[in-house]
C-alpha cells in the first residue's frame, strides 16, 4: 500500500467538526471533478543513479530513489486531516528487469523478483503525502564499469492519468565528491563569506558536464549574477522554506579521478539578523542539455552577468572532498528575548485580563533550521488569590513545581528578529491578596547568543502597593511604572482569544499574526525544553538547562 497521509498534531487539530466537513467536502469535490476527465498523475523520483564501483566516498545505506505521486493542485500546508483530491484504486507497478546482471535491486511494497506492485485509494494534491516507496540499488557479483540498465515505473487506475518514470542506472559512471567549507571563526553577521567551491570525480568515467546547486536560507544571499546560473529566491510563506536557490551548468568534460574549482571563490552575503543560516552546494554529474528539467515547476531568473567558471585543480588534496558541503553562518550573532508582566487592581469577585508580553529585540532571528522548527516555551505562575478563567490558546496548564499549578506557553520557531507577541490571561480575583504575585519566566541557559538575559523574567502583580512592584520587569522594588503589555507595534494583528502579535512567525512559521496570543507551528505543545528545543536555542551541546523555580513571594518577601 502506498503510505497514506498521517494526522499531524499541531494548532489546526482544533478546527472542529464544521472545518473537517469542509475539508472532506473539498476532497469529494476533486474525487467528482475527477470523473468528467482524467486526473493527471506524474510519477516522481530519481530519474538516474550512478553506483560507485567502490571509489571509497563513504555511500550512505540508504535507498538512492524516493519514489512519489505528484498530482495538481495545491499542497495543503496545515495542521490536521490532509483532505484528499482523489478517492479510487490505483495500482504502481515498478519494473526493474531491465537491471538483471546489472545490480541488485531492493524493491517496497508487494515485490516478486524484479518486479514490485503497489496498491493506493487516495491522492492529496502535490507530492508530499503521496508516498508510494523507496528502491535501493547496490552491486553485485556480475557489476562492471560500464554496465547500464533501467527501471521503469508505471500506473494505472480508473480516473487517472499517469505519467511514467524511467530511472537509469550506470555502474562504474562519473561520481562527484565536493570540497569540503572551512568554518570562518570571525564572520560577523552582516560580512560576506567567500566559499571555496569545488569538486573532485572520483568515478571511474569521464562526465559529459556538470551541475552546481546552492542553498542559501532565509539570511543568506548571493549577491553576484552569473550569466550560466539560474536563481530562485522565496520570500514569503514559511520561514523554514524561505531563500534563495541557484542552479549553474558548466558544459565541460570533467575527467575522471580529476578535481576542479570555481575560477573565484563564492561570495555569500550573511543580513543582519542571520544566525546559523545554512549554506550548502552540491555538483552533480549532469549534461548541459538535461540541466533544464531540474527548473521545472520552480520560477527561476536567468542571471545577467558572466559565466562562473571551472578550473581544473593540479595539488587538489583528496581528504579536502566530501559528499555533503554545508556550514551555518554566522555563528556568533545575538538576540534578545524579552518578557514583560502586569500590574492590576482589583477588588474580589472581579475579573481582569493580564497581557504577557513577549518580544525578540534582535538584532538576530531564531532560525531554528536544524530542528525544524521545534518550539520552546516559558511558564506563567498564578497570583496567589486568583483563578484563570481564560489562558491563551497555547498555553497549558501544567505543574511547575511540587504542587504548585501553573501554565506552560509555548514560542514557535523560527522566531523573526522583531517577533512580538502578547498572551493574555484572564484572572479572576477570588480573595484580594495585598502585592501578590506569579512569576513568568524562560528557561535558564548558557545560551552564548543571548548575553542579556536580565529580562527572561517578569511579574503579574496583583494589587501591589507603591514602591514594591517593578510593573512586570522582573526585578523587585525596580519603582518603574507599571504596564500591562508591551508598546503596540503599528503592524499588529489580533489572534484567536485576543491575542496580538507582529512580524512573528504564524502558523507554520509563516511570517504575520498569530493565534492566541502565540505564534503557531506544526510542532506538537511540549511540556518542557527538550535536546532538539534547546538547539533551536541555539544551545550547543553539553549545555545543562535547569528550569528556574523561584519561590512564590507575597508582599514583595520570599515566602
Amino acid at each position: 500500500m502506498t503510505q497514506q497521509a498521517q494526522r499531524r498534531t499541531g494548532p489546526l487539530r482544533a478546527l472542529g467538526l464544521v472545518a473537517a466537513a469542509s475539508l472532506v467536502a473539498a476532497g469529494a469535490a476533486g474525487t467528482a471533478r475527477a470523473a468528467d476527465e482524467p486526473l493527471p498523475v506524474t510519477i516522481t523520483g530519481e530519474d538516474r543513479v550512478d553506483l560507485s564501483l567502490g571509489s571509497g566516498s563513504g555511500d550512505s545505506p540508504e535507498p538512492q530513489i524516493d519514489l512519489r505521486l505528484n498530482v495538481p493542485g495545491e499542497e495543503f500546508e496545515g495542521d490536521g486531516v490532509v483532505p484528499p483530491v482523489f478517492t479510487g484504486d490505483y495500482t504502481i507497478r515498478i519494473d526493474a528487469t531491465g537491471l538483471e546482471g546489472v545490480a541488485s535491486v531492493d524493491l517496497p511494497c508487494d515485490a516478486d523478483g524484479l518486479v514490485a506492485t503497489c496498491t493506493g485509494r487516495e491522492l492529496y494534491a502535490g507530492q508530499q503525502y503521496n508516498r508510494v516507496g523507496k528502491i535501493r540499488l547496490d552491486l553485485d557479483d556480475d557489476s562492471e564499469a560500464g554496465d547500464f540498465g533501467s527501471i521503469k515505473v508505471t500506473g494505472e487506475g480508473e480516473g487517472l492519468d499517469f505519467t511514467p518514470l524511467d530511472i537509469d542506472v550506470l555502474v562504474g559512471g562519473p561520481e562527484f565528491l565536493n570540497r569540503t567549507l572551512p568554518l570562518p571563526g570571525d564572520l560577523k553577521a552582516g560580512d560576506t563569506y567567500k566559499a571555496p567551491v569545488g569538486l573532485r570525480n572520483v568515478g571511474t568515467l569521464p562526465a559529459e558536464g556538470a551541475v552546481l546547486r546552492f542553498h542559501g536560507s532565509r539570511g543568506v544571499s548571493f549577491p553576484d549574477s552569473f550569466g550560466n546560473c539560474a536563481y530562485s529566491e522565496v520570500t514569503t510563506g514559511p520561514l523554514l522554506r524561505q531563500g534563495t536557490d541557484v542552479i549553474c551548468t558548466f558544459p565541460d568534460t570533467i575527467d575522471a579521478g580529476a578535481a576542479y574549482a570555481l575560477a573565484q571563490p563564492l561570495k555569500v552575503g550573511t543580513a543582519d539578523f542571520a544566525l546559523r543560516d545554512i549554506f550548502t552546494y552540491s555538483f552533480t554529474a549532469v549534461p548541459p542539455g538535461e540541466a533544464d528539467g531540474l527548473r521545472e515547476g520552480e520560477e527561476y531568473r536567468q542571471g545577467n552577468g558572466v559565466d562562473l567558471e571551472l578550473r581544473q585543480v593540479s595539488d587538489a588534496d583528496p581528504a579536502d572532498y566530501t559528499r555533503y558541503a554545508e556550514l551555518d553562518l554566522p555563528t556568533t550573532n545575538t538576540y534578545d528575548l524579552e518578557l514583560t508582566g502586569a500590574s492590576l487592581d482589583a477588588g474580589a469577585g472581579d475579573t481582569v485580563t493580564a497581557e504577557i508580553g513577549f518580544r525578540n529585540h534582535g538584532p538576530a532571528w531564531i532560525s531554528a533550521l536544524r530542528s525544524g522548527g521545534e518550539s520552546f516555551s516559558f511558564t506563567v505562575e498564578v497570583p496567589e488569590g486568583a483563578t484563570v478563567t481564560k489562558a491563551p490558546e497555547k498555553c497549558r496548564e501544567t505543574t511547575l513545581a511540587e504542587d504548585e499549578k501553573g501554565y506552560r506557553c509555548r514560542v514557535s520557531t523560527p522566531l523573526l528578529e522583531d517577533a512580538e507577541f502578547t498572551y493574555p490571561f484572564e484572572l479572576r480575583v477570588d480573595r484580594v491578596v495585598e502585592n501578590a504575585k506569579g512569576e513568568v519566566a524562560l528557561p535558564e541557559s548558557g545560551d552564548p547568543a543571548e548575553p542579556n538575559r536580565a529580562n527572561n523574567s517578569a511579574w503579574i502583580v496583583l494589587n501591589g502597593s507603591d514602591g514594591q512592584t517593578d510593573g512586570g520587569t522582573g526585578q523587585d522594588g525596580g519603582g518603574a511604572t507599571p504596564s500591562a503589555s508591551p508598546s503596540p507595534s503599528s503592524s499588529s494583528g489580533s489572534g484567536q482569544d485576543g491575542g496580538t502579535g507582529s512580524s512573528g512567525s504564524g502558523a507554520n512559521g509563516t511570517s504575520g499574526g498569530v493565534q492566541g496570543g502565540l505564534a503557531s507551528t506544526g510542532a506538537g505543545g511540549t511540556a518542557l525544553i527538550g535536546g532538539a528545543a534547546l538547539l533551536a536555542l541555539g544551545l550547543g551541546a553539553g549545555v545543562t538547562v535547569l528550569l528556574r523555580r523561584r519561590a512564590r513571594r507575597t508582599g514583595g518577601a520570599i515566602a
